[in-house]
């Protein structure tokens, strides 16, 4: 059975994986049609994670998660915007939970990198900002974009929304986990040749064990420490079966984040 790979964005049939990376695509049904969710999580507490943000379509479906880096931008995955527009795109923030609180804002304006590439994912980043400040609160707080490379061997925290396991119900609460990064060459060696040419220098990845990690969905969510960015995420293999799951490094795009989002 060939692997296939997938980008980590939200909601569609269970168990569609019929297009791979593969296939050098790079249409809106496609990014649209994939599920998320975190294999070997736990439900997040009320405030626990307070930059986690919601990306949805008009109809209220959450597609992409994101982070609020100050009171006015939201920051994500290219893959989950490029082909969307500022009428069409909302933003919750403060939610804990897919069907009830939390703000819905409008989109101002949508900033994808102009080197995102989407065959490859290279340069997988975007920021999104609202039509009118994000009230911060104990529910809703920023974080920072990390200017540090982190190497291998750190712990670190990934959350978002969506689905524990292939075919399993969607988790209505915020799921995270704790993550190890690997250094670019581990990742690399632990990838196909073909999926490691997608491991760019701009990549950060995390491994810890078969059974925990990213899965379909949660793109965009933040990978952290602390109160720190340190990746945003793009792509992974389904689902947490012992191969790296991948972001895109902040300390990489910082220069370009804090230039669109001030």
């Amino acid at each position: 059975m060939i692997r296939q790979v997938c980008l980590i964005a939200l909601l569609c049939v269970a168990g569609v994986f019929s297009r791979t990376i593969e296939d050098n695509v790079d249409d809106s049904d496609w990014y649209a049609n994939w599920e998320g969710f975190i294999v070997g999580g736990q439900n997040a507490a009320a405030g626990q994670f307070p930059h986690s943000v919601s990306l949805r379509s008009t109809a209220n479906s959450h597609f992409c998660g994101a982070f609020v880096v100050n009171n006015r931008w939201v920051v994500s995955a290219a893959h989950c915007t490029i082909n969307r527009s500022p009428g069409n795109t909302r933003i919750i923030v403060g939610a804990l939970q897919l069907s009830s609180g939390g703000t819905n804002m409008a989109t101002a304006r949508i900033e994808n990198h102009p080197n995102y590439h989407g065959p490859s994912l290279a340069n997988d980043v975007c920021a999104l900002q609202t039509s009118a400040n994000i009230a911060f609160s104990n529910t809703v707080q920023p974080l920072s974009m990390g200017s540090t490379h982190i190497g291998g061997g750190a712990q670190a925290t990934a959350a978002g929304w969506g689905r524990i396991g292939h075919n399993l119900p969607l988790a209505n609460t915020l799921q995270w986990l704790n993550v190890q990064t690997l250094t670019n060459a581990d990742c690399r060696n632990r990838h196909s040749a073909g999926n490691a040419a997608r491991v760019h220098d701009n990549t950060i990845c995390t491994f810890t064990r078969q059974g925990e990690g990213m899965c379909n969905g949660d793109s965009g969510s933040a990978l952290f420490i602390g109160s720190s960015a340190i990746g945003i995420v793009s792509w992974g293999i389904p689902c947490a079966q012992g191969f790296p799951d991948n972001f895109a490094r902040v300390s990489s795009h910082r220069n370009w984040l804090i230039s669109h989002t001030g």
